[in-house]
């Protein structure tokens, strides 16, 4: 009999807890929703007004992965959900918005990567925040993801923009900055210019195009996640990897004094030590105190 639960006076179904889903270590389905629970503090500062993009993994890492914006079927109705723009000749479509603990629980329970936009729901295709995706091509790791980092934090700071950073979970490197609301276009030109700057000024280490002929040994700077439709793994998921890394925020000491891969892989049971130390390294992007303007010319 599956274990009802019960969640800030919601109930919620909670099944197969003893499943295995990351095979490779034995964490199980149970431990993930420990994760996202012992997490949420943080995770939700991230995840709350925007509309959710599930990359579902049921059966683990090595079974089927599949990718879903719309509402999944017997969702509760308690779990708020928003109108989302899509195409001109798509209309609108309904997303889940995981505003709360108990909200939490329930996506987590179907077994997702987080993935959001960089706006907000009541402010669609209104940026408020930037991020650079640095996408390392083999052999390239997130070594060289960290050396072009630390360029474009520097570029970016001439510009007047505070920048943060996290693991991808995965391979590479995220960047990201606080925005006054700034149409999506525009912040994704701005980012298409700083990626084509940091090709011009790091020939060696950096490419702009997602060219697959033109990735290897290099890190590719995908600006194209500021755009309205795109979404980027939200700080905190865990990602559908052999392991159960995370999307890790990190301090600049710890990207400057990267010399190995593995000194930026973070799993699950990372996370609560590093909270406790840290804090949340990316409070920043929510403080509007800390949101600055775009430069005046990008985008024109």
């Amino acid at each position: 009999m599956t274990p009802i639960t019960e969640v800030e006076g919601r109930r919620l179904a909670l099944s197969n807890l003893d499943k295995v889903l990351y095979s490779a270590s034995g964490f199980t389905k149970g431990e993930m929703l420990h994760y996202y629970a012992s997490t949420a503090g943080a995770l939700l500062t991230h995840l709350r007004n925007r509309p959710l993009s599930f990359l579902r993994f049921p059966d683990g890492p090595d079974g089927q992965h599949f990718f879903a914006k719309n509402v999944p079927p017997g969702t509760p109705t308690w779990v708020h959900t928003a109108d989302v723009p899509r195409s001109r000749s798509e209309g609108t479509a309904r997303q889940v918005v995981v505003d709360d603990l108990a909200s939490l629980m329930w996506a987590a329970n179907l077994v997702t990567e987080f993935h959001t936009p960089q706006w907000q729901a009541d402010a669609p295709a209104m940026a408020d925040r930037l991020v650079l995706d640095l996408d390392p091509g083999d052999p390239a790791t997130i070594v060289e993801c960290c050396r072009a980092g630390l360029w474009l934090r520097e570029r970016l700071q001439a510009d007047g923009l505070s920048v943060h950073a996290k693991t991808s979970g995965s391979k590479g490197l995220h960047l990201l900055c606080p925005l006054e609301p700034t149409p999506s276009e525009q912040v994704t030109a701005y980012a298409k210019e700083l990626a084509k700057e940091a090709e011009a000024e790091l020939s060696d280490l950096v490419v702009h195009r997602m060219t697959r002929s033109l990735r290897p040994g290099k890190v590719f700077v995908d600006f194209s996640q500021n755009a309205a439709a795109k979404t980027t793994a939200t700080p905190y998921t865990l990602r559908a990897r052999e392991e159960p890394t995370v999307s890790t925020p990190v301090t600049w000491e710890e990207v400057e004094a990267c010399g190995n891969p593995a000194d930026l892989v973070f799993l699950a049971g990372d996370i609560a030590p590093r909270l406790k130390e840290y804090g949340d390294l990316l409070s920043p992007l929510t403080d509007p105190d800390r949101a600055r303007p775009l430069p005046r010319e990008a985008g024109s």
